[in-house]
């Protein structure tokens, strides 16, 4: 996800209002601030979840769900759950766009991530809430106080052990089975796409992203794309095969996302990004992977916002796509 997205600064007065308004629409029982509570009841039974904030008492089937992260967002339409509410990155902006759009088009917008909108999301009703501790934390409290809140403890490259989360938590375990066990197989079949392990290994596989307002990332091993990249054994630069989220190049120094395969995409507007001018000049045109017309430009918002096992399928699809076509 971009690191980019407009950051809002809440008051505490309208912090206050908004802890005010969640707790009249949830009714003031002190269990409404237990982290099990009436919504986690939903007149069926219930089952505690272990969470990076400690265990929480969850519905066995939530039916009103609100996500604050697109990771979240992607777990619950995978597992057949369409969300009441959901944060977007930016205002106004659309939903996960890889996404189904039939399963978008109830969804309510409650702010954006990392800055949710307290009183949107409790005029929902949830019955459960996900997130992350390092989205939400800062909101944990008052979250829960509106419904069962389950946090993971971050995004990106975690993204199968958020899904397993969120999975339990919204009574899906056994329908995940089968999502992890179809992605498995998905990665199998391109990596002997590729040659197999040991062909895919050696070639080396690069991600850049051009930014509208910022320098063009390379993106390193601690992101969902070089988690990927994992999955299907290939090898990585030696600049790029490191943990840690993305090393930051200027437009002179486009020489370091040197490699075999390029795929790349670009947030915001081209030119503003750089992209054109960037891909347009000689340092580019001199690359491994562009030389050899395996450098590929690809869906920002999928291989960005994409993280799930939704969007990681649709990654491999392009993938492969990609490599089918330069063949």
């Amino acid at each position: 996800m971009s690191r980019t997205f407009t950051r809002r600064h809440i008051t505490v007065a309208a912090a206050a209002t908004a802890l005010a308004v969640t707790l009249a629409g949830c009714g003031s029982d002190d269990k409404a601030a237990d982290k099990g509570g009436k919504a986690a009841d939903g007149g069926a039974g219930t089952h505690t979840v272990k969470t990076v904030m400690g265990e929480v008492k969850v519905g066995d089937a939530p039916k009103r769900v609100v996500v604050l992260d697109t990771d979240a967002l992607d777990s619950a339409v995978t597992l057949g759950v369409t969300p009441v509410g959901a944060t977007t990155v930016v205002d106004k902006a659309p939903f996960s766009t890889y996404l189904p759009e039939d399963k978008l088009k109830a969804i309510q917008p409650v702010g954006l991530i990392a800055e949710p909108n307290l009183e949107a999301i409790a005029a929902l009703k949830p019955d459960l809430i996900l997130s992350s501790k390092v989205r939400d934390e800062k909101n944990y409290k008052s979250l829960s106080a509106i419904a069962p809140t389950v946090f993971s403890d971050t995004t990106g490259p975690t993204w199968r052990k958020n899904f397993d989360l969120h999975a339990d938590a919204l009574g899906r375990k056994n329908e995940a089975k089968k999502v992890v066990s179809d992605f498995d197989a998905h990665v199998k079949r391109l990596t002997d796409a590729l040659g197999g392990a040991a062909k895919a290994k050696q070639t080396k596989v690069g991600f850049v992203r051009f930014v509208e307002g910022a320098d063009t990332r390379l993106y390193l091993n601690d992101t969902f794309v070089g988690s990927l990249f994992k999955d299907l054994q290939v090898g990585r630069p030696a600049n790029q095969d490191t943990t840690g989220f993305s090393v930051d190049v200027s437009p002179e120094q486009i020489d370091k996302a040197n490699a075999d395969v390029i795929f790349y995409s670009t947030y915001g507007d081209a030119k503003k990004a750089k992209e054109t001018d960037t891909v347009g000049g000689p340092l580019w045109k001199n690359l491994d992977a562009v030389k050899k017309g395996m450098a590929f430009k690809v869906d920002d918002n999928l291989w960005m916002l994409g993280i799930g096992y939704t969007g990681a399928g649709q990654v491999l699809d392009a993938m492969e796509k990609s490599y089918a076509a330069a063949r």
